[in-house]
């Protein structure tokens, strides 16, 4: 361990409580372990003051043959190692005199800063055990909060993160982190007063202004977000993803003139990013401008020709005007480009699919339908796997899709894209009262379903049923605008919370 490792866990030692601050960092003191015990304890830890490391552990070794139940004298030991950097052989003494005293707590936060350091899931009964004698302690609190964030267990962390709010204004770490499980949790109006903390304890970075006007935004307190971004726009930003935020809250306010403006000049920034096309369209949806939302598509798909998002946007602004053709042209092309992604989705083990060897792919899975035929979806998969290959109707190929697919959906009848994929090949034969019937089911069980949904505008409209369509065109606008929404703000909150100990 280098020597600035020594003292930054020294430091930490001494926050814990497992080292008093005597005299600063390049003098520690220990905390009066031994009391009123023999001197051989005040031995090592003058040893330990004098960063005589490797004498203290052998003095504390000696000492322990004769003593070997004295868990005062583990601890020494055990500080004396980690301050060494010999941290298994820490955790090891620390576990000893824990064994010894349980509720030891120069032990108990010795062992804790040593596993909590290497993200050691073992630290948390520690700390847990710390609380439980102290329930005051600050430090533990955050420390638990951000093992449990790590875990995944945003209502743990947001527990420990509450009482000590006012504590950490300096974190910025772990206010980070307390502000991404609030906004997991969807608390956004609790998250603005933690990110506001932030801003305050970085005011040199652009990023937690950024982060606070995502959070006004999700809280609907869309004044309050564009004053939190006028800074960065002050500043005359190249930021393509603020100006993107700044058309977002000019939009809500009413100021649409100002949010295409700025749109637009984040794409011109930044022309391959599809999300700013997805925020076009959506901003061409709300406001009857379809003719300029395909124009602005057509330049998107120039940059990232085999975007699907892209062509399901366009192809549904052509449906609001009307032109059939061109949007069912957009929408197979979306659903071409789409197939290998939704194949992925299933979470099946098969390696060859990942190393681009449909084949090899084709040949398992056709396999393991052998083996389980009452699997639906295996049955589905195969049928999948086919048809990306495009196979003319009258080939073997597209029959035995046919068939697996429609044992698919016999066997499992809520499994929901085997009824997308039904309806598409009954598409592909002309055969659009089957493929009405297929997306109406397939509806039933999702009625958020994108692929059911411009399926039936297809086959609805090859049937001459036109007076549905406008309706349903709609209905495929909003769910196309919603899950476009649902996508972004995912992007926009993956905050990187730095692994940093509690309160530096």
């Amino acid at each position: 361990m280098s020597r600035t490792s020594r003292q930054s866990l020294g430091t930490v030692l001494i926050r814990l409580g497992v080292l008093s601050l005597c005299a600063a960092l390049s003098g520690e003191c220990l905390p009066a372990i031994a009391q009123n015990s023999s001197g051989s304890l005040s031995a090592i830890e003058t040893l330990i003051r004098s960063k005589q490391y490797d004498q203290a552990v052998q003095t504390a070794q000696r000492q322990l043959r004769q003593a070997p139940t004295n868990y005062r004298l583990w601890t020494l030991k055990a500080i004396a190692l980690s301050l060494k950097g010999s941290t298994s052989d820490a955790v090891a003494a620390f576990d000893k005199a824990l064994h010894l005293s349980p509720n030891y707590m120069p032990a108990l936060k010795g062992e804790v800063q040593l596993l909590y350091g290497n993200a050691d899931e073992r630290a948390a009964p520690l700390l847990e055990r710390i609380l439980k004698t102290d329930p005051g302690d600050s430090t533990a609190h955050e420390m638990l909060a951000i093992l449990k964030r790590k875990q995944g267990d945003c209502n743990g962390a947001v527990e420990h993160f509450a009482p000590i709010t006012e504590k950490l204004e300096k974190h910025a770490g772990s206010l980070e982190a307390y502000g991404d499980c609030l906004v997991q949790l969807k608390r956004y109006t609790d998250a603005v007063p933690v990110f506001q903390k932030l801003v305050t304890a970085l005011p040199d970075q652009s990023y937690p202004r950024y982060d606070l006007a995502v959070v006004l935004i999700s809280a609907k307190q869309y004044d309050l977000a564009l004053d939190a971004l006028a800074p960065l726009l002050a500043a005359n930003t190249q930021d393509p993803d603020v100006l993107s935020l700044a058309s977002e809250v000019n939009e809500a306010l009413g100021n649409t003139p100002k949010a295409v403006a700025l749109l637009r000049q984040a794409i011109v920034l930044s022309p391959s990013a599809a999300d700013y096309y997805a925020a076009f369209a959506a901003l061409c949806f709300d406001h009857d401008s379809f003719q300029t939302g395909i124009r602005m598509m057509d330049v998107g798909l120039k940059h990232l020709p085999d975007n699907p998002a892209i062509y399901l946007s366009r192809g549904l602004l052509h449906a609001q005007l009307a032109e059939y053709d061109a949007a069912e042209a957009d929408f197979r092309k979306a659903e071409q480009l789409d197939s290998t992604q939704s194949v992925s989705a299933y979470a099946l083990d098969l390696a060859e699919l990942q190393k681009n060897n449909p084949q090899r792919a084709l040949e398992k899975v056709q396999a393991q339908v052998k083996e389980h035929p009452e699997s639906a979806l295996l049955n589905f998969l195969l049928a999948k796997l086919l048809t990306d290959e495009t196979p003319s109707a009258d080939s073997a190929a597209f029959k035995q899709a046919l068939d697996s697919v429609q044992r698919a959906v016999h066997l499992e009848p809520n499994l929901v894209s085997a009824h997308d994929l039904l309806a598409k090949m009954y598409l592909d034969t002309g055969q659009y009262d089957r493929a009405v019937e297929e997306c109406h089911v397939a509806l039933q069980y999702a009625p958020a379903d994108e692929t059911a949904t411009y399926h039936l505008v297809i086959a609805l409209r090859h049937m001459g049923q036109k007076d549905e369509l406008p309706a349903l065109v709609k209905r495929l606008s909003q769910l196309h605008q919603d899950s476009l929404k649902k996508e972004t703000e995912r992007k926009r909150f993956q905050l990187e919370v730095r692994q940093v100990p509690p309160g530096r």
